[in-house]
């Protein structure tokens, strides 16, 4: 079947409607191969890697991303990570699941260490419940639920005696208490997950020296991160019982490469072949607890965040832990840095998010509505917690965009160190959450003022297709007023309110779905951005 010259969208809904057949069939044998492309079936692990934090005015390394299929007949496969999100419209949606990918036969000036890929699909059933986003269905994230034991791994390099803290710490890592990993993951999934039965194990001494996991390419040095994850399971495998252990935190006691990573990775545990979550963590990681956490969310299969800043610093939006865990954050007397939360759209991935807590606006949809937008933060109660707003369907998904609203307060054991109390709007694009700042130019840092909609102020899409007012305060977060233009064509238009009443699927309207105009006040400067207005 020919589909060389077609769009991305075309390949992949060709690709899927195979992939469902095999499905369907229970076909097991994908390495087939049509004009183009051989088809090949296996697990998908990323791995994001996070750089050590940096003093002073020095910018701190780029984050990384390496995408690896493991095919299930034992290969392992390089896939370019630029070319595999495109080819999977949100590729991080399928961390850690079972994939089928179509892989051109040759592509001309790629390199032979990274392949290209037509086209990721998931071969289970997951894309059925998944959310709209843009007006596209997009494969929803394996949603994460129930316990989650992790193994810690403590593996010292055979050149490096240092061992940086006991098993005690370790082990204690994950309990209950406030400030503790089993705590932090039970608050922020809304009690849906626990890591009830995780422990640590070591140290186990490596079979090579740290030179031997990590080398130079290109003049910067590259962490085998398979032989790593290799090695220290085989030394700790007679001594542990990984039975049921979703994820394994390996701890070493020297530097890889300057990154700690987080992902999904394989190798033989307990006389079988198993693919849990994992992290790779040096001793900088695993001294505070935000920076493992943030590896372990990428274990849980979530991307990172960022902010609208344009630069290539993922680590500026210090409103969810998987970008700037570091800025407004808690300090904690014995495990460094705590973890902020998460911010919805995170949450929301991994199915931590109750149905009556989210509203998805259809792109085209035009009224008026009040409501009360509950802190994210909250477990309890029925009250919408995330709203995502649609814009239309681009031709190519990949720059296809929502919007996203929720209300952060500066309050408790994590959230407390927050730059301030605000409804927070996250512009999500390719699977991205990026923080709006209506600030110009945007805030390096999103802990500015313009990153945060207070009560009187507005914010508007750059369309002008919805308008948010924020028009008070509650005690569970915000009363807010949410307006959709409708349709729009032509260029960006000035926020303005819908006319037409609410439908009986949409959030409580007010009296007749209009909003009454209210005196804007502006602020004694110079107003730089129409978004944004006190």
């Amino acid at each position: 079947m020919e589909h060389r010259n077609r769009s991305p969208r075309l390949r992949a809904a060709w690709f899927a409607c195979v992939a469902a057949a095999w499905a369907l069939f229970g076909v097991t044998d994908v390495r087939a191969q049509d004009a183009d492309a051989t088809i090949v079936q296996g697990r998908l692990a990323l791995h994001w890697g996070d750089p050590a934090p940096v003093a002073g005015p020095w910018k701190a390394p780029p984050a990384r991303l390496r995408a690896v299929l493991l095919a299930d007949d034992g290969r392992r496969i390089p896939l370019d990570p630029v070319q595999a999100r495109r080819a999977a419209v949100d590729l991080y949606a399928l961390a850690n699941r079972r994939v089928a990918v179509s892989l051109p036969a040759q592509v001309r000036g790629v390199s032979a260490s990274e392949r290209f890929a037509d086209a990721i699909v998931p071969l289970d059933r997951l894309a059925e419940s998944a959310p709209v986003l843009g007006g596209a269905q997009v494969s929803a994230a394996a949603a994460v639920a129930g316990n989650t034991r992790w193994v810690t791994l403590m593996c010292k390099f055979s050149d490096i005696a240092t061992e940086q803290k006991d098993k005690k710490f370790f082990t204690d890592q994950y309990g209950t208490a406030v400030g503790q990993l089993g705590h932090y993951w039970s608050e922020v999934s809304y009690g849906r997950i626990n890591l009830a039965g995780s422990s640590a194990y070591g140290w186990f001494t490596l079979p090579k020296p740290r030179s031997g996991y990590v080398t130079t390419v290109g003049g910067k040095d590259n962490a085998n991160l398979d032989s790593l994850f290799q090695d220290c399971v085989a030394a700790a495998d007679a001594q542990v019982d990984f039975t049921g252990a979703q994820g394994i935190n390996m701890m070493f006691n020297g530097d890889l490469d300057g990154y700690a990573w987080g992902g999904g990775a394989c190798a033989m545990m307990d006389g079988a072949r198993r693919c849990p979550r994992a992290t790779w963590n040096p001793p900088w990681s695993f001294a505070n607890l935000a920076p493992l956490a943030h590896e372990m969310g990428h274990g849980y299969g979530l991307p990172h965040s960022d902010n609208s800043d344009g630069d290539d610093d993922t680590y500026d939006n210090p409103w969810d832990v998987m970008s700037d865990g570091w800025r407004n954050a808690v300090p904690d007397p014995v495990y460094g840095t705590r973890p902020k939360h998460i911010n919805m759209l995170q949450r929301d991935r991994l199915g931590w998010v109750a149905s009556a807590r989210k509203w998805v606006v259809p792109a085209g949809l035009e009224g008026s509505w009040q409501f009360e937008l509950e802190f994210a933060a909250l477990a309890d109660g029925a009250g919408r917690q995330l709203v995502v707003l649609n814009m239309p369907e681009q031709p190519d998904p990949a720059f296809t965009v929502s919007y996203t609203l929720e209300a952060r307060s500066r309050t408790g054991a994590y959230e407390g160190g927050l730059a301030g109390t605000a409804v927070i709007v996250h512009r999500v694009r390719g699977g991205t959450a990026y923080s709006e700042d209506a600030d110009i130019p945007p805030a390096n840092v999103a802990n500015n003022e313009g990153s945060m909609f207070k009560v009187g102020e507005t914010w508007s899409a750059p369309d002008g297709r919805y308008r948010l007012r924020v028009d008070g305060a509650t005690a569970r977060g915000f009363l807010v007023t949410l307006s959709a233009a409708g349709q729009v064509t032509g260029g960006p238009l000035r926020p303005r309110a819908g006319t037409s009443s609410a439908s009986s699927a949409t959030p409580v309207a007010t009296g007749t779905g209009r909003i009454s105009p209210r005196p804007v006040l502006k602020r004694r400067a110079p107003l730089r951005d129409p978004r944004r207005i006190r």
